[in-house]
């Protein structure tokens, strides 16, 4: 879009100055006559330019603001996204944390009672 506009602009500009150039050289007129017209449409050409710049900007401002809204949604989507995933991974992580602290209680109770069969060896031996 943009590329089009500014080659679209070129083309104008182009045209304007290759017309200028041809009117002057043929130009049946009087010089302060052709420079009359030559002014006229060189103030043509420049509003012109001049609306085709404002449109440009204002489609180029609409764009800017819609990829803005656009990679705002795709940003809270993808922190939702995480969001959830870090509270499956807590869960994860907990419940295996709650599986090694039984795991842990049950290996100290058999230590407790390897022990204490240990010491009732030694003092019944």
């Amino acid at each position: 879009m943009a590329s089009n506009t500014g080659q679209t602009l070129i083309a104008l500009l182009t045209g304007a100055v290759i017309g200028a150039g041809i009117g002057i050289l043929y130009a049946p007129d009087k010089g302060s006559k052709t420079r009359t017209k030559l002014t006229k449409e060189a103030k043509k050409t420049q509003k012109k330019l001049n609306k085709q710049l404002k449109e440009t900007t204002d489609n180029l401002s609409v764009k800017a603001q819609k990829a803005r809204l656009s990679f705002e949604e795709k940003l809270n989507e993808t922190l939702s996204s995480a969001s959830y995933k870090a509270d499956d991974i807590l869960l994860a992580m907990e419940d295996k944390l709650e599986s090694l602290r039984k795991q842990n209680a049950k290996l100290q109770k058999e230590a407790v009672v390897n022990s204490t069969k240990a010491t009732a060896k030694k003092v019944t031996a």
